[in-house]
């Protein structure tokens, strides 16, 4: 018999991290890719990077954004008291495993580089067309897999998704009647997306079968792609994050 599927227990949440204070530990190649994931993100995020040396990239990335701090220094635990969040990012397992241990005691949340057991949550790969922004999680299970369903999505989601979201904040304004009767007609005019009957006006109609067309046809693709993706042999998986 086969093992029963495993459930992704895991809490999905887009956090405002440029108001959080952000410690970042190690300053090789992973730190760089951790720093490169937050920055690309949340551009304003307030990081301190702290490591005894520094990758050149990483410096260079480093000073582009005027709020990353780098720190040429031993870590301490006394830095945890100036963070919201932690990331430790070194060849170090002793190193990680103080590091979360420390952190714990101070109710601080902690992703540890390739150790998903030390790690109170994940990075997830994520895909941005403007305001939209999905990100999509394994459970730690296979990064590589996250990463190739990401790249399915960036290259079958049109562009012209923002353009949508764009309008609807407009045509929400221009709604009249209680909470009740605007959730009811923003229902209506967007059921066409999801494949339902549709209200539509002059003023909608473009956006509308432009946005329903493309998601159709994304959706149709996604699935397609995803399913050979995931019954290809040839996938072999990538360290865990």
């Amino acid at each position: 018999m086969l093992p029963p599927p495993i459930v992704n227990p895991l809490f999905p949440v887009f956090l405002k991290l440029e108001q959080l204070r952000v410690l970042l530990v190690g300053g090789g190649n992973v730190g760089l890719e951790k720093l490169t994931a937050i920055v690309r993100s949340s551009p304003a995020t307030a990081v301190t990077v702290v490591s005894i040396t520094f990758l050149p990239a990483l410096r260079e990335l480093a000073a582009r954004f005027p709020t990353v701090q780098l720190r040429e220094e031993p870590y301490t635990d006394a830095l945890l008291d100036e963070a919201d969040i932690v990331f430790a990012a070194t060849d170090d397992p002793a190193l990680h495993a103080r590091i979360k241990q420390a952190a714990r005691s101070r109710r601080l949340l902690v992703n540890v580089a390739d150790t998903p057991p030390l790690c109170d949550f994940y990075l997830s790969s994520v895909v941005q067309k403007g305001a939209l922004k999905i990100a999509v999680s394994t459970n730690g299970q296979s990064p590589t897999v996250a990463k190739r369903v990401r790249a399915v999505l960036e290259e079958a989601l049109p562009d012209e998704l923002d353009a949508v979201l764009q309008k609807m904040p407009a045509i929400r304004q221009q709604l009249a009647g209680d909470f009740a009767t605007k959730v009811r007609t923003l229902n209506e005019v967007t059921a066409g997306l999801a494949g339902g009957p549709s209200f539509e006006v002059p003023a909608t109609r473009r956006w509308r079968r432009l946005a329903l067309g493309a998601l159709l046809a994304a959706g149709a693709l996604a699935a397609v792609q995803v399913q050979a993706l995931l019954s290809s042999p040839a996938l072999k998986d990538q360290p865990l994050e």
